[in-house]
């Protein structure tokens, strides 16, 4: 009676580990295949890269590697002493023109009222020269306009807020136009991308709360589903005659899910977080 009473016991502890392990298994399972939560996610943010719009050699740079800067605020100055005598010149051009046209249309008036004097060439002739000089001023005035331009635009100022790094611009340095020359992280933009396998996405969904912890920082971070991505490349495709897909004859019998990005807006940032484009997170998404 004892031994079938131990031996009863022995089989249902031996049932509930069992079970136990089943439903632990069940979870880890489900934990780690179907759960919408990843390890791979980074902080990311658009990095403008600030190039002048005008070419000249730069004459002063008003802010520090790693600054904060605001949208409107100048980063560096280029030479401006070329630019002001191209204005100058500019404007005394546009007196010339001025008085050219003036004159043109003072001859004109002239001939109009002599027109029984006069043929009646000589005066589409004058017509044509207060035209002619018409479209001369317009131009110089246009050219005014275009001068003033280049020498607002030899400051050059940040077009986001953002925190400047990896600056190495010197006072001196000759900056051509359309070229960057400092990189600007827009801190608008901070943001975390997961990278989630494609077996998760059927459980994601735009607008769902997402918690995010970074990598070395105990605080968790609180977000939300911004957009998934609407495609991602094909590694197995190359490039034959461009018209048709040469597709790799090989098959892998370990089949790897492909990463889906998911990108997720920032909700609130907690005092004393330090987010750095390029952090790693880990991200779970919340049904």
């Amino acid at each position: 009676m004892t031994f079938s009473l131990r031996g009863a016991i022995r089989v249902g502890f031996t049932l509930v580990v069992l079970l136990a392990a089943v439903g632990a298994a069940r979870e880890l399972w489900a934990h780690y295949m179907d759960e919408p939560w990843t390890r791979d996610a980074k902080v990311r943010a658009d990095i403008v890269g600030v190039a002048p719009d005008v070419s000249g050699f730069v004459s002063e740079v008003l802010v520090r590697d790693n600054q904060a800067v605001k949208q409107g605020d100048v980063l560096f100055r280029i030479d401006r002493a070329r630019f002001a005598i191209a204005l100058e010149q500019a404007e005394a051009a546009i007196e010339g023109r001025k008085a050219t046209l003036e004159q043109a249309r003072r001859d004109r008036e002239r001939y109009e009222q002599l027109k029984d004097v006069v043929s009646q060439q000589k005066t589409e002739q004058m017509r044509m020269q207060e035209t002619e000089a018409a479209a001369a001023y317009r131009q110089a005035v246009a050219d005014r306009d275009l001068a003033r331009l280049n020498l607002e635009r030899s400051e050059v100022k940040a077009s986001v807020n953002g925190t400047i790094t990896n600056l190495s611009l010197r006072p001196g340095d000759y900056v051509t136009a359309g070229t960057p020359e400092v990189a600007l992280v827009d801190t608008d933009s901070l943001r975390i991308e997961g990278y989630f396998e494609e077996t998760k996405l059927a459980r994601i969904r735009v607008g769902a709360s997402v918690t995010i912890r970074l990598m070395g920082q105990p605080a968790a971070l609180d977000g939300h589903v911004e957009s998934i991505a609407a495609g991602i490349e094909d590694r197995e495709r190359t490039v034959g005659n461009g018209l048709l897909a040469n597709i790799n004859p090989t098959f892998n019998w370990v089949r790897l899910a492909q990463r889906v990005p998911v990108r997720i807006a920032l909700d609130h940032v907690p005092d004393g977080i330090a987010l750095v484009a390029g952090l790693t997170a880990t991200v779970s998404i919340k049904d």
